[in-house]
């Protein structure tokens, strides 16, 4: 059935794609200019005076108000101060000269400085609140009724001196939350080793790694570099000092710095009229109450941790084989003891995989299923400027037409931001503008004489950061601005992008690219079976250390500023909520890069995961293109972008509010009876 399913649309894929050679876009590609930092500057200052203009416009009008009159300009001055957002966000963190990115750091200043005042413009917020909405379509009044929500959030029903406080407030978070990020990104440390503690890491690993003049290895804290150590390495001190520096970029530099950032927030919150940073940031969210994400971080470490628990028993009695006393397990060793169990008690080795993911074959393999999945075609656009010679620029064609546009900045170099996201360019408006993103990832590059092979998580990375992708572009052909792409509450954004994460799971999808680098060979059936059964070990392990990392997250922001000890608060949070021991000389909150943009909303990643999870049991497993589910998901939870409540998506697809019944299944299938987990458990 799949094979057949596939057959066919590969078909139209084909037919799609040759007509995509002939289709043309005139929107120019973002860096078509090749400006230097004074066109960038006279780029972003022409965009964000060009909001003004449309502001202007519209609080001099006096004639009666309607959407043409009113809610057009406004949202003309959402697309141009978003646009300018975007790119100058865009360029602190990718733009290889640390200059440029100063430039782009002031600019996000400027562009905060506009939106701020937009915000707390209580014309405007006068003239959208006087319109009559009663004719207008469904996403129109949505648009309004949420802006207006956002507008009294922001505190434009404040008095004049207020309003001015919270304008000096909200430029100086934003600031701080700028220094935040760059700080973590241009703290690049490095690890000096002797070449015998890269036993155990692989063979390619160390042919990249060759002694310097001195003897000595040096690995960065770049993802590449610092997390094959903790999965693979032999030596127990060289993943220790690995730790030590990955939880401590950014560290002292960024202690001053949050302390500042939660003092600004909180006075913010309560300027408004909340008791704390997290309930004012929970009031626009699915979760609506800050106090809501203290439950959910209850009943998700209710349900995990007596998975967690057994999972941590089999760890323990791992590494009693080498040290027969051992009570406890380090932070530093929970990855490596995690490989030694998969390779004893699930017979799987997470290097066996690595030769069927090299990086190109993933690239096109993802794209491949991403075409499958939502009936769309990929054409690369060729020889065009970019900001850095790897960058790749594509063209998403939908019935012969583009419908969006993404690019690939896909390899780790200095001053680069050092996790991996996807970030939108430009809102998709329907008819004017299309919707254009780029994921900014971290994964090995692949050379001459290196394929640059992924490991099992890159790929899920991968296929996670490109569900974000897919969401913007095919979410990005609404009317308005405001409600286009992502732009739904924000505690929903992860849920897509988890939902596809499932596709690395299917024996189907990897056949179609998951092929040795070497001699071609198909990933073997049975591999990609122990594959999946070893993936499923830890899950419970996962969801606790989320859990930990989410109410690191809300327990530094429900708090009063004053009470808060970034390190007591990380290290008690992480021994409450997993049974690992953290090192008392990390600092993880320094490079916790989602304490300045999340906040207190990391929830969001277990929030969705448990949605995610609900969506993809809606998907014939044996064949993930079978039935409806796809054509409904696109159409009913991705198309929508922000024209609705995220609660309504969900109910649309789904016929009901999410629940946790597939999480519990989800985290539980190692342990279920059917597979290598239950008799490693001696079930």
């Amino acid at each position: 059935m799949f094979r057949i399913a596939f057959a066919l649309f590969s078909l139209i894929l084909m037919t799609t794609l040759m007509t995509a050679q002939t289709a043309s876009v005139s929107q120019p590609t973002v860096w078509a200019t090749k400006p230097d930092a004074a066109g960038f500057e006279k780029l972003e200052n022409d965009r964000l005076a060009a909001a003004r203009t449309s502001i202007d416009k519209l609080v001099a009008i006096k004639d009666p108000r309607t959407i043409d009159n009113t809610l057009t300009l406004f949202d003309e001055a959402i697309r141009q101060v978003n646009a300018a957002g975007y790119l100058a966000g865009l360029m602190e963190q990718v733009h290889p000269d640390a200059t440029f990115r100063d430039h782009a750091t002031a600019m996000l200043t400027k562009v905060s400085a506009v939106q701020t005042g937009i915000a707390l413009n209580h014309d405007v917020y006068s003239a959208l609140a006087s319109l009559d909405l009663s004719h207008a379509d469904s996403a129109t009044r949505y648009y309004v009724h949420r802006e207006l929500l956002e507008f009294r959030l922001a505190g434009v029903d404040k008095d004049e001196a207020t309003r001015a406080k919270l304008k000096e407030l909200n430029q100086k978070a934003t600031d701080l939350q700028s220094t935040f990020d760059r700080n973590i990104s241009d703290d690049r440390k490095t690890v000096e080793a002797d070449p015998g503690e890269l036993a155990g890491l692989p063979q390619d690993y160390i042919d990249r790694h060759k002694p310097g003049a001195d003897g000595k290895v040096q690995i960065t804290t770049d993802y590449p570099d610092a997390l094959p150590v903790f999965t693979f390495a032999k030596s127990d001190d060289l993943r220790r000092r690995m730790l030590i520096a990955f939880d401590t970029r950014a560290y002292p530099k960024n202690k001053e710095v949050l302390t500042d950032l939660l003092k600004t927030r909180y006075e913010i919150a309560t300027l408004i009229g909340y008791s704390s940073w997290a309930d004012y940031n929970a009031a626009d969210k699915m979760v609506a109450r800050g106090a809501n994400i203290g439950d959910f971080i209850q009943r998700v470490d209710d349900a995990a941790r007596p998975l967690a628990d057994r999972e941590f028993e089999m760890l323990l009695a791992e590494k009693r084989k080498t040290d027969p006393d051992a009570k406890q397990i380090w932070d530093y060793e929970r990855a490596y003891l995690s490989e030694l169990v998969r390779r004893q008690q699930y017979d799987f080795d997470s290097q066996s995989v690595r030769p069927y993911f090299p990086f190109m074959q993933v690239k096109q393999g993802i794209l491949d299923a991403a075409a499958a999945l939502f009936h769309v075609g990929f054409e690369q656009e060729h020889n065009v400027p970019a900001w850095d010679p790897s960058v790749e620029t594509w063209l998403v064609i939908d019935h012969g037409q583009p419908i969006g546009r993404f690019y690939l900045d896909m390899h780790p170099r200095p001053g680069k931001f050092s996790h991996a996201e996807m970030a939108p360019i430009l809102d998709g408006i329907r008819g004017k503008q299309l919707p254009e993103a780029i994921l900014v990832c971290n994964f090995p590059a692949p050379t001459a004489s290196d394929p640059g092979l992924m490991t099992y998580d890159d790929v899920q990375t991968f296929f996670h950061e490109f569900g974000h992708l897919m969401h913007h572009i095919l979410g990005g052909q609404q009317q308005w601005a405001g409600i286009t792409g992502i732009s739904m509450e924000s505690d929903f954004v992860e849920a897509p992008s988890q939902m596809l994460e499932e596709w690395i799971r299917s024996p189907q999808v990897l056949a179609k690219f998951a092929r040795h680098y070497n001699t071609g060979e198909p990933i073997p059936a049975d591999l990609v079976a122990r594959m999946n059964r070893a993936s499923a070990f830890g899950r419970g392990g996962w969801v606790e250390r989320q859990t930990g990392f989410t109410a690191i997250s809300y327990d530094i922001y429900k708090e009063k500023p004053e009470n808060v000890d970034l390190d007591a608060i990380t290290l008690d949070t992480t021994r409450k909520y997993t049974r690992f021991t953290p090192l008392k000389e990390t600092h993880f909150w320094a490079s916790f890069g989602h304490l300045g943009g999340y906040s207190s909303a990391y929830y969001t990643y277990l929030w969705d995961k448990v949605i995610a999870e609900d969506f993809f049991v809606q998907f014939d497993r044996n064949n993930l293109l079978a039935g409806d589910a796809p054509a409904r998901y696109r159409r009913l939870v991705l198309e929508p972008g922000g024209s609705m409540s995220a609660n309504d998506l969900v109910k649309n697809f789904l016929g009901r509010p999410q629940n946790m019944i597939a999480l519990e299944k989800w985290m539980g299938e190692e342990f279920d009876g059917s597979g290598a987990g239950s008799k490693a458990a001696g079930k």
